[in-house]
Protein backbone atom coordinates (compact mmCIF):
# COMPACT_ATOMS: atom_id res chain seq x y z
CA UNK A 1 0.00 0.00 0.00
CA UNK A 2 1.21 3.39 -1.07
CA UNK A 3 -0.63 5.19 2.17
CA UNK A 4 1.46 6.25 5.09
CA UNK A 5 0.77 5.76 8.16
CA UNK A 6 -0.04 8.83 10.89
CA UNK A 7 -1.40 11.21 7.56
CA UNK A 8 -3.23 13.92 8.64
CA UNK A 9 -7.18 14.04 7.58
CA UNK A 10 -7.59 15.30 4.30
CA UNK A 11 -10.30 17.62 3.65
CA UNK A 12 -12.57 17.55 0.46
CA UNK A 13 -10.17 20.02 -1.69
CA UNK A 14 -6.86 17.27 -0.95
CA UNK A 15 -8.99 14.34 -1.57
CA UNK A 16 -10.19 15.28 -5.09
CA UNK A 17 -6.85 14.82 -6.08
CA UNK A 18 -5.01 11.50 -5.33
CA UNK A 19 -1.12 12.31 -6.49
CA UNK A 20 2.01 10.20 -6.87
CA UNK A 21 5.46 10.65 -7.19
CA UNK A 22 7.12 8.75 -9.44
CA UNK A 23 11.26 9.21 -9.63
CA UNK A 24 12.26 7.73 -12.79
CA UNK A 25 16.15 6.59 -13.61
CA UNK A 26 17.65 5.04 -16.39
CA UNK A 27 18.01 1.73 -14.53
CA UNK A 28 21.28 -0.43 -14.72
CA UNK A 29 22.46 -3.89 -13.69
CA UNK A 30 24.80 -2.63 -10.98
CA UNK A 31 23.38 -3.51 -7.40
CA UNK A 32 25.30 -0.12 -6.29
CA UNK A 33 23.60 2.05 -8.75
CA UNK A 34 19.81 0.77 -7.91
CA UNK A 35 20.64 0.89 -4.70
CA UNK A 36 21.68 4.90 -4.68
CA UNK A 37 18.30 5.74 -6.64
CA UNK A 38 16.28 3.89 -3.81
CA UNK A 39 18.09 5.55 -1.20
CA UNK A 40 17.06 9.45 -3.21
CA UNK A 41 13.37 8.08 -3.17
CA UNK A 42 13.74 7.46 0.54
CA UNK A 43 15.59 11.13 1.76
CA UNK A 44 13.02 12.72 -0.53
CA UNK A 45 9.88 11.17 0.60
CA UNK A 46 9.37 12.84 4.14
CA UNK A 47 9.34 16.02 2.66
CA UNK A 48 7.20 15.35 -0.08
CA UNK A 49 4.22 13.36 1.85
CA UNK A 50 3.96 16.34 4.22
CA UNK A 51 1.76 18.15 0.85
CA UNK A 52 -1.44 16.11 1.69
CA UNK A 53 -2.44 15.52 -1.48
CA UNK A 54 1.11 13.86 -2.73
CA UNK A 55 0.01 10.48 -1.21
CA UNK A 56 2.74 8.06 -2.62
CA UNK A 57 6.46 8.52 -3.73
CA UNK A 58 7.85 5.29 -5.74
CA UNK A 59 11.26 4.41 -8.09
CA UNK A 60 10.74 3.46 -10.89
CA UNK A 61 13.73 2.23 -13.49
CA UNK A 62 13.42 2.19 -17.24
CA UNK A 63 15.11 -0.69 -17.98
CA UNK A 64 17.25 -3.32 -16.34
CA UNK A 65 15.51 -3.86 -13.35
CA UNK A 66 12.18 -3.80 -11.85
CA UNK A 67 10.28 -1.97 -10.81
CA UNK A 68 9.61 -1.24 -14.34
CA UNK A 69 7.86 2.10 -14.79
CA UNK A 70 4.84 0.03 -16.30
CA UNK A 71 4.83 -1.49 -13.04
CA UNK A 72 4.68 1.38 -10.51
CA UNK A 73 2.16 2.78 -12.87
CA UNK A 74 0.00 -0.25 -12.60
CA UNK A 75 0.20 0.24 -8.56
CA UNK A 76 -0.69 3.98 -8.98
CA UNK A 77 -3.95 2.82 -11.02
CA UNK A 78 -4.80 -0.05 -8.67
CA UNK A 79 -4.84 2.21 -5.42
CA UNK A 80 -7.00 5.08 -7.47
CA UNK A 81 -4.38 7.80 -7.95
CA UNK A 82 -5.61 10.70 -10.06
CA UNK A 83 -2.52 11.82 -11.04
CA UNK A 84 1.01 11.21 -10.97
CA UNK A 85 4.68 13.93 -11.18
CA UNK A 86 7.31 11.74 -12.75
CA UNK A 87 10.45 13.30 -12.50
CA UNK A 88 12.94 11.53 -14.66
CA UNK A 89 16.45 11.63 -12.72
CA UNK A 90 18.16 12.15 -16.25
CA UNK A 91 20.71 14.69 -16.50
CA UNK A 92 19.44 16.33 -20.33
CA UNK A 93 17.42 15.43 -22.85
CA UNK A 94 17.92 12.05 -24.65
CA UNK A 95 15.70 9.65 -26.24
CA UNK A 96 15.06 8.28 -23.37
CA UNK A 97 13.07 11.15 -21.98
CA UNK A 98 11.75 12.95 -25.37
CA UNK A 99 10.51 9.86 -26.64
CA UNK A 100 10.77 6.20 -24.89
CA UNK A 101 9.87 7.36 -21.38
CA UNK A 102 6.38 9.33 -23.02
CA UNK A 103 6.27 6.01 -25.17
CA UNK A 104 6.11 3.57 -22.31
CA UNK A 105 3.32 5.94 -20.51
CA UNK A 106 0.87 6.16 -23.74
CA UNK A 107 2.03 10.33 -24.51
CA UNK A 108 3.59 9.52 -28.17
CA UNK A 109 3.57 6.58 -30.62
CA UNK A 110 7.25 7.51 -32.33
CA UNK A 111 7.70 4.17 -34.51
CA UNK A 112 11.54 4.12 -33.90
CA UNK A 113 11.06 4.43 -29.97
CA UNK A 114 8.15 1.54 -29.75
CA UNK A 115 10.56 -0.91 -32.20
CA UNK A 116 13.24 -0.25 -29.50
CA UNK A 117 10.95 -0.70 -26.60
CA UNK A 118 9.91 -4.11 -28.22
CA UNK A 119 14.18 -5.11 -28.92
CA UNK A 120 14.75 -4.11 -25.51
CA UNK A 121 11.56 -6.03 -23.64
CA UNK A 122 10.24 -2.42 -21.89
CA UNK A 123 6.61 -3.03 -21.24
CA UNK A 124 4.50 0.05 -22.49
CA UNK A 125 1.47 0.99 -20.17
CA UNK A 126 -1.27 3.72 -20.76
CA UNK A 127 -1.84 4.63 -17.13
CA UNK A 128 -5.80 5.49 -16.06
CA UNK A 129 -3.93 8.04 -13.57
CA UNK A 130 -2.70 11.59 -16.06
CA UNK A 131 0.68 11.80 -15.95
CA UNK A 132 2.88 15.06 -16.34
CA UNK A 133 6.20 14.80 -16.98
CA UNK A 134 9.10 16.76 -15.03
CA UNK A 135 11.99 18.70 -16.74
CA UNK A 136 15.65 16.84 -16.44
CA UNK A 137 18.41 17.65 -13.59
CA UNK A 138 19.73 20.57 -16.24
CA UNK A 139 16.93 22.67 -15.61
CA UNK A 140 18.05 24.76 -12.59
CA UNK A 141 21.58 25.13 -11.83
CA UNK A 142 22.20 22.48 -9.42
CA UNK A 143 24.14 20.13 -11.83
CA UNK A 144 26.74 22.89 -12.00
CA UNK A 145 27.09 23.26 -8.02
CA UNK A 146 27.52 19.12 -8.03
CA UNK A 147 30.26 19.29 -10.11
CA UNK A 148 32.31 22.32 -8.52
CA UNK A 149 31.69 20.91 -5.26
CA UNK A 150 33.59 17.72 -6.17
CA UNK A 151 36.48 19.52 -8.28
CA UNK A 152 37.28 21.18 -5.50
CA UNK A 153 37.75 18.11 -3.33
CA UNK A 154 39.98 17.05 -5.47
CA UNK A 155 41.97 20.08 -6.58
CA UNK A 156 44.95 21.41 -4.82
CA UNK A 157 46.43 24.04 -6.85
CA UNK A 158 44.20 25.21 -9.97
CA UNK A 159 46.60 27.12 -11.78
CA UNK A 160 48.12 24.18 -12.83
CA UNK A 161 45.30 21.67 -13.24
CA UNK A 162 42.85 21.03 -16.20
CA UNK A 163 39.53 20.16 -15.50
CA UNK A 164 38.10 16.43 -17.52
CA UNK A 165 34.27 15.95 -17.57
CA UNK A 166 33.52 12.06 -18.57
CA UNK A 167 29.82 11.30 -18.88
CA UNK A 168 27.75 8.55 -20.98
CA UNK A 169 26.80 10.86 -23.66
CA UNK A 170 24.52 11.12 -26.65
CA UNK A 171 24.64 10.61 -30.12
CA UNK A 172 21.83 11.90 -30.96
CA UNK A 173 21.81 14.44 -28.60
CA UNK A 174 25.56 15.28 -28.90
CA UNK A 175 25.37 19.34 -29.24
CA UNK A 176 23.23 19.29 -26.21
CA UNK A 177 25.32 17.60 -24.03
CA UNK A 178 28.63 19.23 -25.08
CA UNK A 179 26.45 22.46 -24.44
CA UNK A 180 25.39 21.35 -21.04
CA UNK A 181 29.23 20.12 -20.32
CA UNK A 182 31.03 23.33 -21.54
CA UNK A 183 28.38 25.40 -19.33
CA UNK A 184 29.37 22.98 -16.23
CA UNK A 185 33.49 23.83 -17.59
CA UNK A 186 32.92 27.50 -17.58
CA UNK A 187 31.19 27.39 -14.19
CA UNK A 188 34.47 25.25 -12.74
CA UNK A 189 36.69 27.91 -14.29
CA UNK A 190 35.12 31.06 -12.99
CA UNK A 191 34.14 29.84 -9.48
CA UNK A 192 37.38 27.44 -9.15
CA UNK A 193 40.36 28.61 -11.00
CA UNK A 194 40.59 26.07 -12.88
CA UNK A 195 40.92 27.47 -16.74
CA UNK A 196 41.53 24.49 -18.71
CA UNK A 197 39.16 22.17 -19.81
CA UNK A 198 38.29 18.94 -21.73
CA UNK A 199 35.18 16.07 -21.47
CA UNK A 200 34.90 12.68 -23.15
CA UNK A 201 32.34 9.89 -23.34
CA UNK A 202 32.22 6.54 -21.58
CA UNK A 203 28.83 5.48 -22.79
CA UNK A 204 27.81 3.68 -26.00
CA UNK A 205 28.27 6.52 -28.00
CA UNK A 206 31.61 5.53 -27.60
CA UNK A 207 31.33 2.21 -27.75
CA UNK A 208 32.10 1.95 -23.96
CA UNK A 209 36.05 2.83 -24.51
CA UNK A 210 38.33 3.61 -22.06
CA UNK A 211 40.53 5.27 -24.81
CA UNK A 212 37.97 8.10 -25.04
CA UNK A 213 38.83 8.98 -21.17
CA UNK A 214 42.55 8.65 -21.48
CA UNK A 215 42.55 11.05 -25.20
CA UNK A 216 40.03 13.74 -23.21
CA UNK A 217 42.96 13.55 -19.72
CA UNK A 218 46.09 13.60 -22.39
CA UNK A 219 44.05 16.36 -23.85
CA UNK A 220 44.47 18.73 -20.79
CA UNK A 221 47.83 17.33 -19.43
CA UNK A 222 49.63 18.68 -22.56
CA UNK A 223 49.13 22.24 -20.81
CA UNK A 224 48.72 21.41 -17.45
CA UNK A 225 50.57 19.61 -14.82
CA UNK A 226 47.76 17.63 -13.51
CA UNK A 227 44.07 16.61 -14.65
CA UNK A 228 41.29 16.39 -12.44
CA UNK A 229 38.71 14.24 -13.67
CA UNK A 230 35.12 14.24 -13.13
CA UNK A 231 32.45 11.56 -13.84
CA UNK A 232 29.32 13.29 -14.46
CA UNK A 233 27.10 9.81 -13.84
CA UNK A 234 23.75 9.84 -11.90
CA UNK A 235 25.07 7.38 -9.49
CA UNK A 236 27.81 4.86 -9.50
CA UNK A 237 28.11 1.81 -11.83
CA UNK A 238 31.11 -0.58 -11.73
CA UNK A 239 31.52 -0.92 -14.79
CA UNK A 240 31.61 2.57 -15.98
CA UNK A 241 33.54 4.87 -12.89
CA UNK A 242 35.97 1.32 -12.27
CA UNK A 243 36.31 -0.23 -15.56
CA UNK A 244 35.96 2.23 -18.10
CA UNK A 245 36.63 5.41 -16.52
CA UNK A 246 39.35 3.56 -14.40
CA UNK A 247 40.41 1.76 -17.51
CA UNK A 248 40.79 5.06 -19.58
CA UNK A 249 43.14 6.79 -16.32
CA UNK A 250 45.29 3.67 -16.02
CA UNK A 251 46.68 3.92 -19.54
CA UNK A 252 48.17 7.84 -18.90
CA UNK A 253 51.58 7.54 -17.99
CA UNK A 254 52.31 8.68 -14.36
CA UNK A 255 48.53 8.78 -13.65
CA UNK A 256 49.04 8.14 -9.79
CA UNK A 257 50.53 11.93 -9.87
CA UNK A 258 49.01 13.38 -12.41
CA UNK A 259 45.69 12.63 -12.40
CA UNK A 260 43.18 12.76 -9.34
CA UNK A 261 39.93 10.63 -9.62
CA UNK A 262 37.30 9.81 -7.30
CA UNK A 263 35.19 6.95 -8.34
CA UNK A 264 32.02 8.93 -7.12
CA UNK A 265 28.81 10.18 -9.04
CA UNK A 266 26.41 12.91 -8.88
CA UNK A 267 24.27 11.57 -5.94
CA UNK A 268 23.88 11.97 -3.28
CA UNK A 269 23.46 15.67 -3.48
CA UNK A 270 21.34 17.68 -0.86
CA UNK A 271 20.65 20.20 -3.66
CA UNK A 272 19.22 17.83 -6.05
CA UNK A 273 17.26 16.15 -3.30
CA UNK A 274 15.69 20.03 -2.44
CA UNK A 275 15.30 20.61 -6.82
CA UNK A 276 12.99 17.09 -6.96
CA UNK A 277 10.93 17.56 -3.77
CA UNK A 278 10.39 21.68 -4.96
CA UNK A 279 9.62 20.70 -8.78
CA UNK A 280 7.35 18.00 -7.39
CA UNK A 281 5.18 20.14 -5.23
CA UNK A 282 4.84 22.61 -7.78
CA UNK A 283 3.91 20.42 -10.04
CA UNK A 284 1.09 18.86 -7.64
CA UNK A 285 0.02 22.69 -6.95
CA UNK A 286 -1.03 23.20 -10.19
CA UNK A 287 -3.00 19.85 -9.70
CA UNK A 288 -4.87 21.08 -7.09
CA UNK A 289 -5.00 24.20 -8.87
CA UNK A 290 -7.10 22.36 -11.48
CA UNK A 291 -10.93 22.16 -11.15
CA UNK A 292 -11.55 18.47 -9.72
CA UNK A 293 -12.39 15.54 -12.46
CA UNK A 294 -15.76 14.09 -11.79
CA UNK A 295 -14.24 10.45 -13.09
CA UNK A 296 -10.77 8.53 -12.60
CA UNK A 297 -10.13 9.42 -16.40
CA UNK A 298 -7.26 8.67 -18.15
Amino acid sequence: MFLAAGLPAFGAEAAANKIGVLLVNHGSRSETWRKSLLALEARVRPALMTNMAIRGVQTAFMEYAEPSIATRLREFDAEGYTDVVIVPIFLTVSPHTFDDIPTIIGKKADPQALEMLKIEKIERYRPQARTVLAPNLDFPGVLRENILRRARLLSTDPEQEGLVLIAYGDETYEKEWTALLAGVGEHVKTQAGISVFSHGWCGHVVRYDPARTTRAIEEVLQIRQRAVVIPVLVAHDETFQIKIIGGGIARVPDNQTRVAYRPDSILPDPNIEEWIIGIARQYARKIEERPPASAHLP
